[in-house]
């Protein structure tokens, strides 16, 4: 199993695999793939994962063996994973809002990653993948989770107008959400061109680069000065959060998505007032798996095209290494380890 002991370094543990518990399932991993949080984590910088920590959590795979009182999965099926730990008896659980658990978790957090050869997963937290949706792209349903959880936060209404700062993995399948909700024209903003070529290349009205003059005041000038509707920030950063809050129209609102290594911001609040806007907190998933695997099996989104490069676990090291260097090109590295 992969961890990263220290900044910028991969290593490999040897693991005992224990006894499956009732409602356990023990699954051959088949692909994982590389999470923005696993980049913080790389770099030391994730707030709620100090070093050594396992690294993973983006998988699919076999099940292979099931445990006492299983009834909804068997041996061969293909899968995917939720990895949440929940304690299912607080408040939030008892209301379905699992993603808010008091007590939540991430299996990579309590030591187990999905950089491995085989995953427990209790029954509940596994779904089946859809036939004709690949394993590599199985792999991306966590972050296609993600991306959908943050688009229901923002209630996006057909002919809205959006700005997505940050064409990531989680910016750019934010920007199919918009296509399929038949919102109105989508400004990406990101400082890689390779990513707001793919941006493009999936739909974006308009691509701009943050490094070639401050992006706010570009979308405002293509607005008339109205701003747009609707703002998703999936970078983690100030200045981009800033920038969020001043492109919005009045009345709209700005969801955040991505993670801030600097917890401390500053931002100008009087925006709130002046301009009746709202800034929203997008948590992980809640029941977002059951739809967008329901999206992959109707044919209405195609996760292969994020994919960029397809590794062997051996080269975990240089799949961060790749994602941290923007001359390769790289958004989105999936590890196959079949």
């Amino acid at each position: 199993m992969a961890i990263v002991s220290a900044p910028g370094k991969v290593e490999f543990q040897e693991r005992t695999l224990p006894e499956l518990l009732p409602k356990e399932v023990l699954i051959g991993v088949k692909a994982s793939s590389i999470c923005g949080s696993d980049l913080h984590i790389f770099k030391g910088k994730h707030p709620s994962a100090p070093l050594p920590v396992a690294i993973g959590h983006e998988l699919s795979g076999e099940v292979l063996r099931i445990g006492n009182g299983v009834s909804r999965l068997r041996e061969g099926d293909r899968v995917v994973v939720e990895p949440v730990i929940t304690c299912g008896r607080c408040y939030f659980c008892q209301k379905g809002e699992y993603n808010l658990c008091s007590q939540i978790s991430f299996q990579y957090r309590k030591g187990q990653g999905a950089f491995a050869p085989y995953f427990i997963a209790k029954e509940e937290w596994v779904h089946a993948l859809p036939d004709g949706v690949s394993y590599e792209e199985g792999a991306l349903i966590e972050p296609l989770s993600v991306s959908h959880h943050a688009f229901k936060k923002g209630n996006l209404q057909p002919g809205h107008t959006v700005a997505i700062f940050g064409a990531g993995a989680i910016g750019l399948m934010l920007l199919l959400m918009t296509r399929l909700s038949g919102a109105g024209e989508v400004f990406m903003v990101d400082v890689q061109n390779h990513r707001l070529k793919k941006a493009r290349a999936l739909g974006a009205s308009y691509t701009l680069n943050n490094l070639e003059g401050e992006a706010a005041s570009r979308i405002l000038e293509k607005t008339s000065d109205f701003g747009v509707d609707r703002v998703f920030e999936a970078v983690g950063l100030e200045s981009t959060l800033v920038q969020s809050l001043k492109v919005l129209k009045k009345g709209g609102s700005s969801v955040v998505v991505g993670i801030f290594e600097e917890q401390e911001v500053k931002i100008p609040v009087n925006l709130f007032i002046q301009k009746e806007i709202s800034l929203i907190g997008s948590q992980g998933y809640c029941w977002d798996f059951q739809s967008v695997l329901k999206l992959l099996a109707k044919g209405e989104i195609h996760l292969g095209e994020m994919i960029t490069h397809v590794l062997p676990l051996s080269a975990l090291q240089k799949g961060f290494e790749l994602l941290m260097d923007p001359k390769s090109e790289a958004i989105k590295v999936v590890i196959k380890l079949d």
